[in-house]
Parts: structure tokens; C-alpha cells; sequence
């Protein structure tokens, strides 16, 4: 796997576990209600992983775009999707958008090779 890829996955994993370590409840919660939003239903789960990629880069959270993006590769979605949905992210999210995608690309990168 790529070392780009690992290190993110590592962290995420490390860090998710220290929170659900806390035993707070609206945080196991939040948590639960975020895998629920992704699951299968009237929406896909491969177009709910593109929407939450959008938003991500609307909102400009990078850690929240290569996990959006981690979960598009997973499912599948191509490089000419990828690059169709930046395209909707940075019409609505505007130029601002364009750095994120700079690096959202450069981790799309990193998935390919890790594949």
C-alpha cells in the first residue's frame, strides 16, 4: 500500500479508537449516525461516497476528501468520474476548492498505485 494511503489509514484508525475509548455517548452516537448516512438506500452507496466527496471539498476538509476518496476507489469509481466530480466540487465550491483538489488528486494517485 502506499505510504500516503497507510499513513492516513493508520492515523484514522489510531485516532477513532481513542474517541470510542471515551465511552461518550453522543460521539458513538455521531459516529454510528455517519455509517448509517453511507449505507445502501434509495441512494446508492457509490453515489452517497461521491456526494460526501463534494461536500468535502465544498467544506474544504482534506482528512474528509481522502476518505471520500478512499471509499470512491473502493467502490470502484474510475478516473474520469473522479475527475467529473471535482469538476461539480469546484463549480459550487469555486476557485477557493482548487488547492484541495490539488491534493485530492495527488491521493487519487496514491490509491491507483497502492491498487
Amino acid at each position: 500500500m502506499n505510504n500516503a494511503v497507510q499513513e492516513f489509514n493508520d492515523y484514522r484508525a489510531r485516532m477513532n479508537e481513542k474517541i470510542m475509548e471515551a465511552d461518550n455517548l453522543v460521539l458513538k452516537r455521531l459516529f454510528n449516525l455517519d455509517t448509517q448516512t453511507y449505507s445502501e438506500g434509495a441512494l446508492s452507496t457509490h453515489t452517497k461516497e461521491m456526494l460526501g466527496l463534494v461536500a468535502s471539498l465544498v467544506l474544504r476538509c482534506d482528512d474528509c476528501v481522502k476518505y471520500h476518496l478512499q471509499k470512491c476507489h473502493e467502490l470502484g469509481v474510475t478516473s474520469p468520474q473522479m475527475f467529473e466530480i471535482l469538476a461539480v466540487a469546484n463549480i459550487v465550491g469555486g476557485t477557493i476548492v482548487i488547492p484541495h483538489t490539488r491534493r485530492a488528486v495527488e491521493f487519487w494517485d496514491a490509491l491507483q498505485q497502492s491498487a
